[in-house]
């Protein structure tokens, strides 16, 4: 029986975040998304990927998080989501990192909004709360 999950980690904000590591694709640092004016307000835009057409996602505002003035990074996370690639538009990249299952908590109670489905728990780390993510939440 397997006793712990591997997590590719990223930073939204000061959020240390995580997608299990089989999911994830690629990551590109300095990617190119074009804007598309009519697309929700948690689309960060459109990437071309070797010639396919990916949505990028903005993470802080898929989390909720408010927006900032300073400019952010555009290091694109591509994962495999169902049946179709996303691209998550995130502030950094972490390492990736085992975590065991037996570390693993549910949400609090205190987490409200669309956070609360995206986020399925936490993994308490020495330094931090490793936060994983609903994949198939993310739209």
């Amino acid at each position: 029986m397997n006793t712990e999950k591997q997590y590719c980690t990223f930073f939204v904000k000061d959020l240390l975040c995580g997608i299990e590591v089989a999911h994830v694709e690629e990551i590109v640092s300095e990617s190119c998304v074009s804007q598309a004016p009519l697309a929700a307000g948690t689309v960060a835009g459109l990437v071309n990927r070797r010639g396919a057409i990916v949505t990028a996602i903005h993470m802080g505002r898929q989390l909720g998080l408010p927006d900032d003035d300073k400019p952010r990074s555009l290091t694109t996370i591509f994962v495999r989501s169902r049946d179709e690639t996303l691209g998550l538009v995130v502030d950094a990249i972490g390492d990736v990192l085992s975590v065991r299952l037996q570390d693993f908590e549910p949400p609090p109670a205190s987490l409200q909004g669309v956070a609360r489905e995206i986020i399925i728990g936490a993994y308490k780390l020495p330094e931090r709360l490793l936060l994983p993510l609903n994949l198939h939440k993310i739209t």
